[in-house]
């Protein structure tokens, strides 16, 4: 893989890679690890159902028990109840059904999904930083060759480059919905931007191009709850990066990287309005109503006919049941299509865990962890979709349910608080500083800043002081007499 798909480790404010213990990894285990890698990598060939990622994951959940490579923390023991909690509620509404065979079958995708979503999560716990490391530039492989298609199929570089790769004029990549492929770029734009921050300027071309090229992606999407999703994200991330630099170098990179963004997010837009049909879908996406959204049987109509049904059936009416007898797409909010397919207890439940995972996974944002800017990432991309959700339903997305588990495995697993050194002047008189000894306590990495540059005092010195040479006394006689 080359520079551009791995993920630095940097100086302050990065991650250290962890230290050589001498052990080296059986054969079952590197192969196990690579089964991951291309479990997350493939995630973008979506064509077909089930899409190859899946039967890959299907193998995980027997492969990585079986290996050692999971471990349930006690933090994962609560989101896998919440989760039982949902299944158990979609299992119930599913006899409610109208069609049961058709709400069986969305139900057993999602306890699927769930299923997913708990073993990344014992995957990351397992080992948090090599572990996370790998999925996240699995990911970014993901995405970079995801938005190359996109961009490639939107712009017809190949004969039947458009009809293969576009849907209603918006690039849709390897996935059958443009409102699914810009969200799952996202993890992969903010990957880019922090290899750009945290690499050498010399280093961080090839960052700041797959930047360029994911954003384009994004934006021949033409998904308004993709571009949110995109601005909530790099928000949360760029705070975050701010509130843990250490050093104003930094902040004044990241403030450089803002400036240039949106010089070149306005290049980009000056050159796609050259452009009749871009321009004019552009200002038709770029409306906060669409002519589909207004009347009975738009958007906002579905979604009064979901609560109507939410109000009369507390046990739910199972998957697919609104789309096939009542209204003729999905609701387009995901709280209200959790309400209405697992009932009032499941779709609590899921808005419980939504938010529960908002609120705790910012507080572990702030902390100072050995993977806190990694965690951030796949926070700020699940922050986005999960705002997201009340525009689209999110339900069966698996990136959704992949970054979830990253995050929750980072939350049980990753808990220890990198100390901060301290800086502690030496008081000491100069003449005495070879003589008297630092206490413990104020040794080590605490005492830190500019030091005189003086040759060091060798220890031996220390643990014996020996007397400084100078006048000697004469010698006195005491007592008695001559």
């Amino acid at each position: 893989m080359s520079n551009a798909l791995t993920l630095d480790p940097a100086p302050a404010i990065l991650i250290p890679k962890r230290p050589r213990t001498g052990r080296t990894k059986s054969a079952v285990h590197r192969l196990a690890l690579a089964v991951v890698w291309l479990t997350v990598a493939l995630s973008f060939l979506v064509f077909s159902e089930p899409a190859p990622s899946d039967a890959l994951t299907m193998g995980l959940f027997v492969l990585l028990p079986v290996i050692g490579l999971f471990d349930g923390k006690r933090g994962l023991t609560a989101g896998f109840a919440l989760w039982l909690v949902v299944a158990a509620c979609l299992a119930i509404s599913c006899f409610l059904a109208r069609d049961a065979a058709e709400a069986t079958l969305h139900s057993t995708v999602t306890f699927y999904l769930y299923g997913a979503c708990l073993l990344f999560a014992g995957f990351i716990a397992r080992n948090p930083l090599a572990h996370t490391r790998l999925v996240l530039n699995a990911y970014f492989t993901a995405t970079v060759l995801a938005a190359a298609l996109g961009v490639v199929g939107y712009l017809d570089l190949f004969p039947g480059a458009f009809d293969l790769l576009t849907r209603y004029g918006r690039a849709t990549g390897t996935f059958k919905d443009p409102n699914v492929f810009g969200p799952f770029l996202i993890p992969g734009l903010l990957m880019a931007l922090h290899l750009w921050l945290v690499r050498p300027l010399a280093r961080g071309i090839l960052p700041l191009a797959a930047a360029a090229l994911i954003t384009l992606a994004i934006l021949f999407s033409f998904s308004r709850g993709a571009w949110a999703a995109t601005a909530i994200a790099l928000a949360i991330y760029g705070y975050v990066y701010l509130y843990s630099a250490e050093r104003n170098i930094q902040r004044l990179k990241l403030g450089g990287l803002v400036l240039l963004g949106a010089g070149i997010l306005g290049l980009l837009l000056a050159v796609a309005l050259q452009s009749d049909g871009v321009a004019q879908l552009l200002e038709e996406r770029a409306a906060l109503t669409q002519p589909y959204d207004e009347g009975p049987e738009g958007r906002f109509g579905g979604q009064q006919k979901a609560f109507a049904l939410i109000l009369e059936n507390p046990l739910g009416i199972g998957g697919q049941t609104f789309t096939h007898f009542y209204h003729h797409e999905e609701a387009h909010n995901v709280y209200l299509s959790m309400f209405m397919n697992a009932g009032w207890l499941g779709g609590m439940v899921y808005l419980i865990v939504c938010l529960g995972t908002l609120v705790l996974g910012f507080r572990h944002a702030l902390r100072p962890t050995q993977t806190q800017l990694l965690f951030v990432i796949a926070y700020a991309a699940l922050a986005g979709n999960i705002i997201e959700g009340y525009l689209i339903d999110t339900d069966h997305w698996r990136h959704f349910y992949l970054l979830m588990g990253v995050c929750w495995g980072l939350m049980a697993s990753d808990t220890r608080v990198k100390r901060k050194a301290r800086i502690v002047r030496d008081v000491r008189p100069v003449l005495m500083r070879a003589i008297l000894i630092v206490p413990p306590s104020k040794r080590g990495v605490r005492i830190t800043g500019r030091i005189p540059k003086r040759l060091p005092i060798p220890l031996g010195r220390l643990a014996h002081p020996r007397r400084r040479p100078g006048p000697r006394r004469q010698n006195r006689i005491v007592g008695g007499s001559i």
